[in-house]
């Protein structure tokens, strides 16, 4: 089981990244996706997550109207979209799959950083 983070790096406020998690080793259409972050000295928080089936997306507060998540079945990837980025918005962001049974799997995490 795979999941690669790639798209981080370094943007200015106010600015936009795109991040893209491919997934490998399990039937990705059944597992929901979501982004987890954690800044540092913080914990890991969630971001977004959307269902394996529908496609139905939620986001925490703080990201909604700025973040957009999601999912292709047949490439197997998951994305976050990520406008008005905010120094704030500073963390690791990483891709989680959850399936049944209490399975899940993480990503390594990729780095971004808002930053003037």
């Amino acid at each position: 089981v795979q999941l690669v983070e790639s798209g981080g790096g370094l943007v200015q406020p106010g600015g936009s990244l795109r991040l893209s998690c491919a997934a490998s080793g399990f039937t990705f259409s059944n597992y929901d996706m979501s982004w987890y972050r954690q800044a540092p000295g913080k914990e890991r928080e969630l971001v977004a997550v959307i269902r394996s089936r529908g496609g139905s997306a939620m986001y925490a507060d703080s990201m909604k109207g700025r973040f957009t998540i999601s999912r292709d079945n047949v490439k197997n990837t998951v994305a976050l979209q990520m406008n008005s980025l905010k120094p704030e918005d500073t963390a690791v962001y990483y891709c989680k799959a959850d399936g049944w049974f209490g399975l899940q799997y993480w990503g390594k995490g990729i780095l971004v950083t808002v930053s003037s």
